[in-house]
């Protein structure tokens, strides 16, 4: 089904959704008093870009440690890491 999805100051877009997808928004959306789905998605689809954006920065955070610890250390912890696995097995 296509689903023309939007709010008052945004702009209009197209969305396939299965029937019963649309379905439950719109019991979601009635449960919440509103009129359509239309706020329901955009709070979707706002949360889900905030998740993958936290998640790109803590990638990018992760990722900038790379070669911060000493050898040693980091031998140190590998050893640590593969005993634990030795003893989850």
């Amino acid at each position: 089904m296509h689903v023309h999805v939007g709010s008052d100051s945004g702009m209009r877009t197209t969305v396939e959704l299965s029937d019963e997808t649309r379905a439950k928004l719109m019991e979601l959306a009635a449960r919440r008093g509103d009129r359509g789905y239309s706020a329901v998605v955009e709070e979707a689809v706002s949360r889900y870009l905030d998740e993958e954006e936290r998640r790109r920065l803590g990638v990018e955070s992760a990722r900038s440690v790379i070669g911060a610890m000493e050898e040693e250390d980091a031998l140190g912890l590998e050893a640590s890491v593969q005993a634990l696995r030795e003893f989850w097995r």
